[in-house]
């Protein structure tokens, strides 16, 4: 993929995201769904500058080579990385929707369930997009 369509991929990613989100946010909390959009951006906004900053920090304490890394490192960074948002999401969660530890606790893991299965899907349909409609197939050559 270009830079371009990464940019794409990854707005395309956080739109429809944000827009699943805000419907089911809004169903689940019982809270208004102004509010519900604008911590949706918010919390967008807070795990693109975390992914950021983790995995700069991240490659520079396991190096650059991501290919090589394994699945015990892959799976530290997973866990890292969805431990850290929650240190940042669960009081900006509690504090903006005026909600309990233990509530916003299960409120977050469900969000954490929820882009797990989100990014199979949307990576899945993307790439079958993308390669149905706008990679450059190979001419056809005529046989005699």
């Amino acid at each position: 993929m270009t830079t371009k369509e990464r940019i794409l991929h990854s707005i395309l990613f956080e739109v429809f995201a944000l827009l699943i989100l805000m419907g089911l946010a809004s169903i689940f909390t019982q809270h208004n769904p102004a509010v519900v959009g604008g911590l949706s951006v918010a919390m967008s906004l807070i795990a693109m500058t975390w992914n950021y900053i983790y995995n700069l920090l991240f490659d520079r304490a396991f190096g650059t080579d991501r290919l090589s890394r394994k699945l015990g490192l892959r799976i530290i960074h997973g866990i890292g990385f969805e431990g850290g948002l929650l240190f940042v999401s669960v009081p900006v969660l509690m504090w903006v929707l005026k909600m309990d530890f233990w509530s916003v606790l299960i409120l977050d893991l469900g969000l954490v369930a929820f882009f797990l299965l989100y990014a199979i899907i949307y990576n899945w349909l993307y790439d079958h997009i993308r390669a149905r409609f706008f990679t450059k197939q190979p001419a056809q050559t005529a046989q005699a």
